[in-house]
């Protein structure tokens, strides 16, 4: 095959072939008890037990004293997310500062933890299953794999990023319903967060994970790596319990257009450096 020849190849895109990858892939996911476990108890824990134990707590946590760590918490807040709690009782200011703010950061574990665990399996569950020197002599361009790996993981993120944010949001407002006495969540920063900044933080790193996915050998090594995309959140969370960052909506815009454009450096990198031929040669 000549350098044109190969260059043309890497370019061409068929949808329907990516489709088709992507597909097989969300199959594959579907019958993994290894992948599926994580990507069902851990939600779980964040959608439905923390919402609905902050709810259903709350006025023993306010009698209790723990009002006055969180005062401490909004005294830190700009002076206009602090009117936000005004006229609330201590019961209600644990509600919405647990609910709206601390824990707005650690919802974009899911959807990443959810991308990060397929992504991880991308490659090396191909080469543990005996079936990535099949799929790499496919007629498909490496361009077409490449996209095909990475929306397979994509997806199903944003899928259940989305269910866990209707989840979490009857869960907080009926457990917290004793308290608040109406509907309050979710506001325009987690409106926000969930249509700009959760689809770009399901995709933070997935070209990196797919990449080392690649080039290590089993299931294990490639999510241990890739589990370094977390970090950026986990800064995230302790920044804004330390006081030194809040989200809102100017903040989730910005913080989702950060998150977009390193995904495309990372897309675009990973599209000029993915080569089939380097990983045929490792099997």
């Amino acid at each position: 095959m000549t350098i044109e020849n190969s260059a043309a190849r890497r370019r061409r895109l068929n949808w329907r072939v990516v489709r088709t990858l992507a597909l097989r892939d969300l199959k594959i996911v579907g019958r993994s008890r290894a992948m599926l476990l994580p990507m069902i108890i851990v939600p779980f824990i964040f959608i439905v037990a923390i919402p609905l134990g902050v709810g259903l707590f709350a006025p023993q946590m306010a009698a209790a004293g723990e009002s006055g760590d969180l005062g401490r918490f909004l005294d830190m807040m700009p002076a206009p997310m602090r009117e936000t709690f005004s006229g609330y009782t201590d019961a209600q200011v644990i509600v919405v500062a647990i609910t709206e703010h601390i824990f707005a950061p650690m919802f974009l574990i899911i959807p990443l933890m959810v991308a990060s665990t397929i992504a991880a399996g991308s490659f090396v569950g191909e080469k543990e299953r005996g079936t990535l020197e099949a799929l790499l002599h496919t007629p498909t361009t490496d361009l077409e794999l490449f996209v095909g790996k990475l929306l397979s993981a994509w997806i199903p993120a944003c899928v259940v990023g989305l269910g866990a944010f209707l989840v979490y949001a009857a869960v907080a407002n009926a457990g917290a319903w004793h308290v608040m006495h109406r509907v309050y969540f979710p506001n325009a920063m987690w409106i926000a967060l969930v249509i700009w900044v959760m689809p770009a933080a399901a995709g933070l790193g997935l070209g990196m994970i797919v990449l080392v996915s690649s080039r290590v050998s089993t299931f294990q090594e490639a999510y241990q790596i890739g589990g370094v995309v977390v970090v950026p959140v986990l800064l995230l969370v302790f920044g804004q319990l330390a006081g030194v960052l809040y989200l809102n909506v100017i903040a989730a815009l910005v913080l989702g257009a950060v998150l977009w454009a390193v995904n495309a450096g990372i897309l675009w990198f990973g599209v000029r450096t993915f080569r089939r031929d380097e990983i045929v040669a490792q099997i």
